[in-house]
């Protein structure tokens, strides 16, 4: 398995890229500002997380990137039921962000045992 830090940077890169092939209606645009927020948050907060300062600072962090994970989900699920027609490259992406919640849903609830 990739490192996770290198998955949650891709999976930004593979959304925002995805993010361009989507209308420019004020719908979308929505979306689109919002997706582009929180999947870029994700991967970011699990960075700021590997430098935390102490045990707790790691468990928040990583916690945030779990809820920004969560959020980015939610939007692109939003598209696939508004979505004119079958995108393979959007159920990937939903895949993906099932497969990283669950991951860092999984170190959340390891930390928090501690």
């Amino acid at each position: 398995m990739k490192d996770l830090g290198k998955r949650l940077f891709e999976f930004a890169v593979k959304t925002l890229k995805y993010l361009r092939t989507l209308p420019d209606s004020y719908e979308y645009r929505v979306i689109k500002y919002q997706l582009a927020k929180s999947c870029t948050s994700s991967g970011a907060n699990y960075e700021e997380a590997q430098a935390g300062s102490s045990r707790a600072d790691f468990s928040n962090k990583t916690r945030i990137a779990l809820r920004e994970m969560r959020e980015s989900n939610y939007w692109l699920r939003i598209i696939d039921r508004i979505i004119e027609k079958e995108n393979k490259e959007l159920k990937e992406l939903i895949s993906e962000s099932n497969e990283l919640k669950k991951i860092l849903g999984s170190i959340v609830q390891k930390t928090r045992k501690k």
